[in-house]
């Protein structure tokens, strides 16, 4: 009595899906917090002093590098060169190893 009955194509509406528009998704946006934000809250908060309240990670934040000296410019490279200069190094290489060996 209850059996999903598969309809007919007669017996559904024709609708015009073209002047249709999906409803875009609704995402929630974070801030994503910057690496000064970041420094800031890790020395001002105890939380993050301590790992399961057990390990003491005030060491670790002692010695960690600051952004200014992890930023690196973006370098572009080309295939050939590259590949030239790695040659170039390694046959180097070679050369010196084997003058060490003759003499």
């Amino acid at each position: 009595a209850d059996i999903p009955v598969i309809p007919d194509l007669e017996e559904v509406q024709e609708e015009d899906l073209a002047m249709q528009v999906a409803a875009p998704p609704s995402v929630q946006v974070n801030r994503v917090l910057t690496y000064h934000d970041l420094d800031k809250d890790l020395m001002k908060y105890a939380a993050f002093q301590t790992l399961d309240g057990e390990v003491d990670l005030k060491l670790l934040t002692k010695v960690l590098a600051p952004e200014h000296e992890l930023r690196e410019d973006d370098v572009g490279w080309d295939w050939d060169h590259l590949f030239t200069e790695m040659s170039s190094e390694l046959v180097t290489e070679w050369d010196l190893g084997q003058s060490e060996r003759e003499d």
